[in-house]
């Protein structure tokens, strides 16, 4: 099996293979274009997007500055997804994010890992693991999701949060390491900040 297919299995591969690095600067300069679009030029944002992402819905935005080490290659975004400035996705494998999901500045998503033996290390081994977020989510100012997380539908991860581990749907999440605070509940249908509440008309 080569270098470029353990990308995606989950195995211990080297990096530093010539395949990858061809392929990997291609699409790094291809990004380069994107993060110098102006904030007048949507449809040629759209268009360079639509080129590097292995899938991308409709009215999608990334603020630039926008970093990936494969130039979005391997990540699968829904609809209706924004993010803020500085979003880092590691996307050596998978990166799948639900549609409606807001993403704010400088998060990172990060699918590769090294191994904690430093022989392995020195001979530059990696392995990835994919990240999957789900529907309608809110990853808060400088969240950051290792490999092989899975964060469910509907949840919200506090600001400057380290999502080591899979979080259920319907919940609000915070810390480091990121644990469940609360489920989403009828407290959230009735006040979206402090003691501001929220019109009922805005649920209709």
């Amino acid at each position: 099996m080569s270098n470029l297919e353990k990308m995606h299995t989950g195995d211990l591969y080297r990096p530093d293979d010539p395949a990858i690095e061809i392929q990997q600067k291609q699409l790094l300069n291809r990004l380069y274009d994107y993060n110098q679009t102006r904030v007048t030029e949507p449809e040629k944002q759209q268009a360079i997007l639509t080129e590097l992402f292995a899938e991308i819905g409709p009215n999608c935005y990334i603020e630039p500055p926008f970093h990936a080490n494969f130039g979005g290659h391997h990540v699968h975004f829904g609809s209706n997804i924004y993010a803020n400035f500085n979003l880092t996705l590691v996307d050596d494998t998978h990166i799948y994010v639900g549609d409606q999901t807001m993403i704010g500045p400088n998060v990172t998503l990060a699918t590769a890992g090294h191994p904690i033996l430093p022989e392995l290390r020195a001979q530059n081994y990696q392995y990835n693991m994919p990240v999957h977020i789900g529907r309608n989510c809110w990853l808060g100012t400088g969240v950051i999701v290792l490999p092989g997380v899975t964060i469910g539908d509907n949840v919200v991860v506090g600001a400057g949060s380290i999502v080591t581990k899979d979080l259920p749907d319907n919940v609000v999440a915070a810390g480091n390491p990121c644990r469940v605070m609360r489920q989403v509940s009828d407290h959230d249908r009735q006040y979206y900040f402090k003691d501001r509440q929220i019109d009922p008309k805005l649920l209709n």
